[in-house]
This record gives C-alpha cells, structure tokens and sequence, in this order.
C-alpha cells in the first residue's frame, strides 16, 4: 500500500466485499504466491531480472489471502524478498545481509506534506528529514532498493514505527495519475491508494526508466482480479457463458 490517510468519522463506510464459495478457499494455497488454486496465476507470471531490489514487509495480521498482492509481486521479481514480522533490529537484518540503508528508500508514511516533494514529478525522492532530494534522477539512480509495507493502513502504521531504522532511509512519495486496478473490489484509504504489486511495479518502472516492468506485473494483477471475478459468477452463469 501506498502513503494514506484515515477514513472521516462521516464517511460511509464501503459495502462488504463479495464472498468467493467456500469450496473455492479449500485445499493446499500455492507456495509462491500464498492463494487458492482458483486464484493462482503463477502459471502465467513473466520473471522480470530488475536492478532495483524489492522488500516486502507484511504484517503478521494481513490476512487476505484472495486479493493481496504482496507475494504476487515478489514472485515476478528475480531480486526481492518478502518478510513477515512485526519488527527487525536494522534493514540487513531483514534482507539477512549487509547493506547500507541510505541507498534504500522507503515508500513514505511520515506526517510530512506532500506538497514537499516536487510537483513535476510522479514520483520523487525525499532524503530521512523529509526535505526533496537536490538532483532527483541522480538520486534515484543511486537507490538500490526499496522498502514496502503490506497490510492494512493501521497495520503498515505500525510497521513503520516499530522499525526505526527506515527513518535512516530516504522516501519516495508516489503521484499515481489512475486509480487501483482493484475498483470496487477494494477500497483503498485515498483515490491515489494502490495495491502492494502496483507500488512495486509503479516505483521500479521508474527508477529503472523500464515502462515494461510496470505492463508486465499490471497484467499479472488484471488476471488475478479477473479470476477473482469470474469466481463470484454463479456456476449457472458460467455454463450459459
């Protein structure tokens, strides 16, 4: 998930998510990307060999196991790893390797304004106090990773407090111009709110200056939506089709 804030006590709340047939969560969940086989696209997924190294940080308690995309994104990418926890002592022990956290950025949660990252960019880099980075394609450049949380709003808010050592990472602030590829399926904090897998694709696209990345990992995630669709069909609906 991306930068968001909380709902207004007014706002109405969204109406409950469809519910898939109980006999389509049955049985053993893929060991890649965690899913029933009825929603699994490993099968199809286009191994992209990135630069930028990906890390994800679930929390514990995320538990959506139908549409999470978190493990998805991971399995796309030939550098990426995927962690859950509540806390780690420093970033190399997350990645259970050496590496120097200023050269990996964080997508950014802090209480600071938007409004402070340039506004020419759909993406840009904020060093640890929060003040934009001076030469932004320089700076990018020099990124090595990034850092994600996955799970609800409250629960990546957690995430990043309990783990004080993303403050010593600069953050990317992200402007996506389209909304979730997820729509009505599930609502997200704020209109600019995406998916675990389309921060992922949005920001490596990027930083890499690989359009393609993005159009590979989008198309992963409209066949998984697609799956998810076409299993709220009636099964009456489906034999008609």
């Amino acid at each position: 998930m991306t930068q968001a804030e909380g709902r207004r006590p007014h706002r109405r709340k969204p109406a409950p998510r469809p519910a898939l047939p109980a006999t389509l969560l049955e049985g053993p969940l893929c060991a890649h990307c965690g899913k029933p086989e009825a929603l699994c696209v490993c099968d199809a997924i286009e191994p992209i060999n990135n630069r930028v190294e990906l890390l994800v940080l679930q929390h514990p308690q995320e538990q959506d196991k139908t549409l999470g995309t978190a493990r998805v994104a991971v399995t796309h990418l030939a550098k990426a790893t995927f962690r859950i926890g509540l806390s780690w002592p420093s970033l190399s022990a997350a990645l259970d390797r050496d590496v120097d956290p200023k050269r990996w950025a964080v997508l950014h949660m802090g209480a600071s304004p938007e409004e402070d990252a340039p506004q020419d960019r759909d993406i840009a880099l904020l060093d640890r106090h929060g003040a934009p980075a001076g030469n932004q394609a320089a700076a990018m450049r020099a990124i090595d990773g990034i850092i994600l949380f996955d799970g609800s709003w409250s629960q990546a808010k957690t995430l990043w407090w309990r783990n004080a050592w993303v403050l010593k990472c600069p953050r990317l602030v992200l402007r996506p111009t389209q909304p979730s590829l997820y729509g009505k399926l599930r609502k997200e904090p704020r209109r600019e709110g995406l998916s675990t897998l389309e921060a992922a694709a949005f920001t490596l696209s990027r930083l890499e200056n690989r359009p393609e990345i993005e159009k590979t990992m989008l198309s992963t995630f409209r066949r998984m939506l697609q799956r998810y669709r076409s299993a709220l069909e009636p099964q009456g609906a489906k034999s008609a089709g």
